[in-house]
């Protein structure tokens, strides 16, 4: 993507088709981002809302430009993949991002994200805590009411480096024992909105999508949520959550930290969590993605890794 050379101009735009840059791209954006002047660049992954639902977490980004009193970007339309690699390299200073994607950076031998803020959703069914979960959906009008009944049937998928699209599901085949060519044909389709739109238009017949998408369309009445039914929730698990490269300074970090946990007591700040669906920011230890990790570990040590 061209336009990653040219973050500090006006960010990324959503892109379902966005790709992996080429190696000197990646270098040119590398060095953008070791600027000492340039914003705060905050980057957001498809794992909160679908397309048409980024631009509420833009005004996150601009009321935080506004309460800490420093210039941000927001950039969107990168891979997961893509928004890992920037966090460890310090291009993007911040991300909300897929808690698959935290632990892997935040795992290594040397960590490249912390976590900064996590967000409590307003809807009853998460209970007030960190928590979301991987819905299965068929079409509304599909004959399949669990996911036993999908054996020999097609499966779209996000991506592999998704928590709720593909470490969760793969545990649940790995807890039902259904990890020998359960499914028919498996594609993936580049996000969890597309997903949702080709079991819709029946070109698949499962997927597992993220639960904050999904609620988030539906709410919104966007897309083709309320074309689709869910026939399974596998979770809890830990909720997608805002991370800090550990290449921002520890001031900055706290004082980003501040402004987002207080959010909900500001008139403005409010008003924008409204608009996201979201109750509040709140602060929580690692361990709250120790459900993530153990859901990774038994895949791997079942041997499944790959959805199929």
């Amino acid at each position: 993507m061209l336009a990653l050379i040219a973050l500090g101009i006006a960010g990324v735009r959503w892109s379902r088709k966005a790709q992996l840059p080429e190696p000197a791209t990646l270098q040119a954006a590398e060095k953008v981002g070791k600027a000492a002047s340039r914003p705060l660049r905050i980057v957001m992954s498809a794992a909160f809302v679908s397309e048409s639902g980024v631009g509420v977490y833009e005004q996150i980004s601009k009321y935080l430009a506004e309460k800490a009193g420093v210039e941000t970007e927001f950039v969107t339309g990168l891979s997961y993949k893509t928004i890992n690699e920037m966090l460890t390299s310090g291009a993007v200073d911040c991300g909300f991002i897929c808690g698959l994607p935290y632990v892997m950076l935040h795992d290594r031998p040397d960590p490249a994200a912390d976590l900064l803020v996590v967000p409590i959703m307003k809807a009853p069914r998460y209970k007030g805590q960190p928590k979301y979960y991987s819905d299965l959906i068929v079409r509304k009008d599909s004959p399949y009411q669990t996911i036993q009944d999908l054996k020999g049937r097609s499966y779209v998928y996000n991506e592999e480096l998704s928590n709720s699209g593909y470490n969760l599901p793969r545990y649940r085949l790995v807890q039902l024992g259904l990890t020998h060519g359960f499914f028919g044909k498996v594609t993936r389709s580049g996000s969890h909105e597309e997903s949702i739109r080709m079991v819709a238009a029946g070109k698949a017949d499962a997927s597992f999508v993220d639960s904050l998408v999904l609620d988030y369309d539906r709410e919104k009445h966007l897309g083709h949520a309320h074309e689709v039914r869910v026939i399974e929730s596998v979770g809890p698990a830990g909720i997608c959550p805002l991370v800090v490269s550990t290449k921002l300074s520890a001031g900055v970090s706290e004082k980003l930290r501040k402004h987002l946990s207080t959010m909900h007591e500001d008139p403005a700040g409010r008003k924008i969590l409204d608009d996201a669906l979201l109750d509040r920011f709140v602060i929580v230890d690692d361990s709250n993605y120790d459900d993530i990790r153990m859901m990774k570990a038994a895949a791997e040590k079942a041997g499944f890794t790959t959805i199929k």
